[in-house]
């Protein structure tokens, strides 16, 4: 099958790059898409993002390089639209709670179409034509509580819950859509589809059972879903729940806490640190005591001591200083409103979310970083008396290396577009 990428230009705020670059489950998410579709496919074109389609008569399957989809939903797409043999779009009913929810908050990617909402997703049998029909796929998602929190908090829905699908395609639009796509579509999908693999097939679960048995542990802490990689170091005291992915030459020191996580190469997890239900990214380096809960970090990346990230994304090459407090939650307001597709603040739909800190920053310690703020690639930020509360999104204009001595040795490594090129040394 031929396989053909349409490339989408448009940055990814604050960041300052396309989508396909970015990290999604510690993978660039070009790499991910290819990785997904191997089994199919054994041909490759890149179009720019106006090109016309080629003429060929060769079964096709044609995508937009922004989106998020797994091995399950392609999976399911596929084989439907090869039974129809005929044009077939993805496509999603408004009535899919994971993509109501989930997907079209601050989207502007999809096409609407009556009832249905239609993603960059194509297949086609015999070369691109015209008349793709909707191809509706059920994300089958399930609810799943992620927060026990005070009725003041929830009093419409009592505790705080994702839709949580077993089959995702999400276009990323926002930076929101980066957390969507690690946590809820990721994290949160794949301990589902394991639970729901432990329901189904009673000879997995027995195997799971008999391999705890045998390494004399819990189930969630023997390797049936806990994978380790090569050349790792991990301290005895260290306490390490599945399902969690750990890559190569990691090291986790006493008293660590990991749960439910994906750890790249190279990592560094020091003493007393927790990490739950997060993406650690590749050289990442985090010193003592400091915390992660849902959040991504992409890959070499640092977080210092006592600070503590909730349901936040921090690009690559960053660092957040000790003591900062990134919160997550509005004091008075139902939801938080962050950046869309377009630029524009609209709901998130997220009743709790943290910030954003794009590539190449530096931020100093002992800051407050508001809910859902953005802070700019390449920005510096050091607190002073003039600014130790970040309640608005912060550009690289705003950045505090500007007023310094020293500011020719931070190099601007993600100018946005229409911008001058990144200076030379």
């Amino acid at each position: 099958m031929l396989k053909i990428i349409l490339h989408s230009e448009k940055p990814v705020e604050p960041f300052n790059e396309p989508a396909r670059d970015l990290r999604i489950q510690n993978k660039p998410l070009w790499l991910h898409q290819r990785d997904v579709l191997a089994a199919y496919t054994t041909q490759e074109l890149e179009l720019p993002e106006n090109a016309r389609l080629p003429q060929t008569n060769q079964p096709c399957l044609v995508y937009r390089d922004h989106l998020f989809f797994d091995q399950d939903y392609i999976d399911a797409f596929l084989q439907e639209a090869q039974k129809r043999n005929r044009p077939a779009r993805a496509a999603f009913s408004i009535n899919d709670p994971a993509f109501r929810e989930h997907c079209l908050p601050l989207s502007c990617s999809y096409t609407p179409a009556g009832k249905l909402y239609l993603a960059d997703l194509w297949y086609y049998p015999q070369g691109p034509e015209s008349g793709a029909e909707p191809l509706v796929i059920d994300m089958q998602a399930r609810e799943i509580g992620y927060y026990h929190v005070p009725t003041y908090m929830a009093s419409e829905q009592g505790d705080l819950v994702y839709q949580v699908p077993l089959r995702s395609l999400i276009a990323i639009d926002s930076w929101v859509h980066v957390f969507i796509a690690d946590m809820v579509f990721g994290l949160f999908g794949r301990g589902a589809r394991f639970e729901a693999r432990l329901d189904a097939d009673p000879f997995f679960k027995l195997g799971i059972l008999a391999r705890a048995l045998y390494e004399g542990k819990q189930v969630l802490e023997c390797s049936g879903v806990v994978k380790v990689g090569k050349n790792c170091v991990i301290d005895p005291t260290a306490v390490i729940h599945g399902p969690t992915t750990i890559g190569d030459n990691v090291t986790i020191n006493a008293g660590a806490v990991i749960e439910n996580c994906i750890i790249g190469d190279n990592v560094n997890v020091s003493q007393g640190c927790h990490v739950m239900l997060s993406v650690v990214g590749d050289g990442t380096f985090l010193p003592f005591r400091a915390s992660l809960f849902m959040t991504t970090l992409m890959d070499n990346s640092m977080v210092a001591q006592n600070t503590c990230l909730q349901m936040c994304v921090v690009g690559r090459n960053a660092f957040i200083g000790a003591g900062n407090t990134f919160t997550d939650f509005n004091l008075l307001s139902d939801t938080i409103k962050a950046r869309d597709g377009r630029g524009a603040l609209s709901p998130s739909n997220q009743m709790v979310l943290g910030g954003c800190v794009g590539h190449n920053c530096r931020i100093g310690s002992g800051l407050i970083i508001y809910p859902a703020r953005m802070i700019e690639s390449d920005v510096v930020l050091v607190a002073s008396n003039e600014r130790r509360i970040i309640d608005r999104d912060v550009r690289y204009e705003d950045s505090d290396h500007h007023h310094q001595k020293a500011a020719r040795l931070h190099q601007r490594l993600y100018p946005r577009q229409g911008d001058s090129a990144p200076e030379s040394w």
